[in-house]
């Protein structure tokens, strides 16, 4: 159903309007949000970057959103016949404009400007103030569990929400799987295939993180788009006298694996399945990290990814210890960016030991990878299954989904 846009006229006074391009009787209404610090402090290991940018920033971090963002857009412009009927209302700068003008969409008009070159989470939310003044359809965001929740604060229920994954965190039931998976949702969003319903905002209390504490808080319920194949759900924990048991078992197979190649780097990933290993072999694990194992000791503790590649000169031989997130299923590109791509690239997808208790594995069916890079996606993608340890000497095939798909 065509409708006509009918903007406040304070929307007029937040920042200058040369860009602003005036499009009636649009079919939908996107309203567009990136928060460009979203996600820099993965791969220095700060495991988020709310209250610790100027840290992420001297650790040497880069912004990720951007890229992000367009890597969707781009995405979302390859199967959408036309961008006539879309209009996007944004942001000034890399808060959306600069994103919709690097992929060709002209059809937007900028209702919020940040005051600095530095954006926070006060400009986030009063950029979806300026929202709640435009008939929006949807607001797409690119941004993490942080960014979802300051959104979520000022619209609450009133507009349905869809996240492009850019954060460290990523917990809340409104995010795609991957950018490619969150232009498709879009895309059928707009053609009404899909419907609206509840949908968790969560998030990780950071400075517990960083801690090694994992505590996920339940915000509140927002609405999102339904569809379990694209929309990630929140975690599941699966614990049980059985489980520990089987956990026993994954380390004895660890153990050897240890044993077998005495002069390997290994890499012990995040999660409770990984620590439940490294406790049975004595190594002071770091919950929430990534920590460095030779000769079955601990070598260096919650490493970043320069302190990894550093590492990599020293013992070019390594291989990686993961286990997937329960539920969601992913094994990289969620809470540990650290091992960036060209992490993967050195070490290699052949070194990489996935490990996984037999019920976690019933409910997590397929392995996600998102790595950020479309070449060494798609040569996970070729790959298509992992072989998955689920006891000693025991494996299970497992299928692979990355942001190719």
């Amino acid at each position: 159903m065509k409708k006509s846009l009918i903007l406040d006229q304070s929307v007029f006074k937040s920042c200058s309007y040369k860009h602003l391009i005036f499009s009636y009787h649009m079919s939908v209404t996107i309203g567009f949000i990136v928060n460009p610090i979203a996600g820099m402090g993965g791969r220095v290991g700060l495991k988020g970057t709310d209250d610790v940018l100027d840290k992420a920033v001297t650790l040497g971090a880069h912004p990720v959103a951007r890229q992000k963002a367009e890597e969707m857009l781009q995405a979302f412009c390859a199967v959408t016949l036309s961008n006539d009927d879309v209009l996007w209302v944004t942001c000034d700068g890399d808060m959306g404009d600069n994103e919709l003008r690097t992929v060709g969409i002209t059809n937007k008009q900028i209702v919020y400007a940040p005051s600095g070159s530095t954006t926070s989470a006060d400009d986030t939310k009063n950029a979806c103030k300026k929202f709640l003044k435009v008939p929006l359809d949807l607001l797409l965001f690119c941004g993490g569990d942080g960014t979802a929740r300051d959104i979520f604060t000022i619209i609450d229920k009133k507009i349905p929400l869809l996240g492009i994954p850019s954060g460290v965190k990523m917990h809340s039931g409104v995010f795609g799987i991957t950018t490619t998976a969150t232009a498709k949702m879009l895309q059928e969003f707009i053609m009404k295939r899909l419907t609206v319903g509840d949908a968790e905002i969560m998030d990780v209390d950071e400075e517990l993180y960083r801690k090694g504490e994992w505590k996920v808080r339940l915000y509140g319920i927002a609405k999102g788009i339904i569809e379990p194949t694209y929309i990630q759900v929140g975690k599941s924990l699966f614990e049980s006298v059985s489980d520990d048991d089987l956990k026993d078992e994954l380390a004895d197979h660890i153990k050897d694996e240890l044993e077998k190649h005495p002069d390997w780097l290994f890499l012990f990933g995040t999660g409770g399945t990984i620590d439940h290993i490294a406790q049975k072999l004595n190594i002071e694990n770091t919950l929430l990290g990534i920590d460095a194992v030779y000769q079955k000791k601990l070598l260096a503790q919650d490493v970043n990814e320069e302190q990894i590649l550093r590492l990599l000169k020293k013992y070019p031989k390594a291989k990686i210890l993961l286990s997937p997130i329960g539920a969601q299923g992913f094994i990289l590109g969620r809470g540990n960016l650290q091992l960036s791509p060209e992490v993967i690239n050195k070490i290699g997808i052949e070194n990489i030991i996935v490990v996984s208790t037999p019920s976690k594995l019933i409910h997590t069916p397929i392995l996600r990878v998102d790595t950020g890079d479309k070449r060494l996606d798609h040569r996970f993608a070729d790959q298509g299954y992992f072989m998955v340890v689920i006891g000693y000497r025991l494996s299970r095939v497992a299928k692979l989904q990355t942001n190719s798909f």
